[in-house]
């Protein structure tokens, strides 16, 4: 299954503003979105920079995988 990870900037930013650490790594497959502050890709993955397509989200750079990832908490 493809797992796209990427880093929510919005998170980034509000976590600065506010002092709080909400996680900030987005873990996005076909059946869900996770969040966490660690993930382990246990296999092969490739990042990619796009800015002329990012995704729907609007993320510009991402991991994506075939390989099992572990979320760390």
């Amino acid at each position: 299954m493809k797992t796209i990870i990427h880093v929510n900037q919005h998170v980034v930013r509000a976590n600065a503003r506010a002092a709080v650490r909400d996680p900030v790594l987005t873990i996005k497959t076909y059946k869900s979105n996770t969040y966490a502050h660690e993930v382990r890709v246990l296999g092969e993955s490739r990042i990619i920079y796009s800015p002329d397509k990012p995704l729907s989200c609007g993320a510009k750079v991402w991991i994506e995988t075939e390989a099992e990832v572990e979320v760390v908490a």
